[in-house]
């Protein structure tokens, strides 16, 4: 259990010494573990069958591909950069499944927030909708994050380390500036009424009773409001490019995903039937 112990601070040490992000570093280090468990801490059976045959245990146990590609991801840098095993061994990736994007119409968007009461919580789907926010990038958002003169958002740190710009609807700057004006510099500017940080948790709930209060019966989640941003920019002609850059998406392809959705040229096709 000690050897056990001694490998997991040793490649905690290594991640966060690469800057890797709190969140990464927990998921690799919780892979890992799992992995050494299976092995029982001994190394020196680390072979590319050893590999395969956890990948098809965590298969029998009916992790998503997403999830089984996370564990090869975190045994690889283990293996690599911590116990230096020359890594020569060809273990593919798991296929993911295709799967569209679940997006709300306009319509769908002015009903979920028609049925909230609470200020606050409207503005925080408003906002995650007409900024394209991320659920860990709303509430981790701080005062000066904003640009009131220019309607910008600043995220820092945002997923993969990297800083972006984004925009924000001038329907809101009213309500920013109020929350705005009785907070400092590094304050959060979405608050428990305890005072806390909202948790990503709280913001999912807050969505998730709105749309069913809404009545709306799609399958959506806080995530739905960033790919409703992205598809109705779309729609609105806007250049995939600066959707790229909205987005903070590090390759175009995966912003394309959302032609694929767009209503407007899909309503112009019509069934041969």
């Amino acid at each position: 259990m000690m050897e056990t112990q001694n490998y997991l601070l040793t490649l905690e040490r290594e991640l966060k010494q690469r800057n890797y992000s709190p969140k990464t570093m927990k998921a690799y280090i919780m892979c890992v573990r799992y992995f050494l468990e299976y092995i029982r801490s001994d190394i020196s059976i680390i072979n590319r069958d050893k590999i395969i045959d956890y990948i098809l245990f965590l298969q029998e146990q009916w992790r998503a591909p997403k999830t089984v590609n996370l564990y090869k991801e975190a045994i690889k840098f283990f293996c690599k950069e911590i116990l230096h095993i020359q890594w020569n061994w060809d273990i593919q990736l798991s296929k993911t499944p295709s799967k569209l994007p679940i997006v709300l119409s306009r319509w769908e968007i002015e009903q979920i927030f028609s049925v909230i009461e609470n200020k606050k919580h409207r503005l925080l789907l408003a906002l995650s909708y007409g900024s394209g926010l991320r659920v860990s990038e709303v509430v981790d958002l701080r005062v000066r994050n904003f640009d009131l003169e220019n309607l910008m958002i600043h995220l820092q740190w945002a997923k993969g380390q990297k800083d972006r710009l984004t925009l924000f609807s001038s329907k809101l700057l009213s309500d920013i500036g109020k929350i705005i004006s009785f907070k400092s510099g590094d304050d959060y500017f979405f608050e428990s009424e305890r005072g806390w940080w909202l948790t990503t948790r709280t913001a999912q709930i807050i969505f998730a009773q709105a749309l069913k209060k809404s009545g709306i019966k799609k399958e959506a989640t806080f995530h739905s409001l960033r790919h409703s941003f992205a598809t109705h920019l779309l729609e609105n002609g806007t250049d995939i490019r600066y959707i790229q850059e909205l987005l903070g998406h590090a390759n175009i392809r995966t912003t394309q995903i959302y032609t694929k959705v767009m209503k407007n040229t899909l309503l112009q096709i019509k069934s041969p039937l």
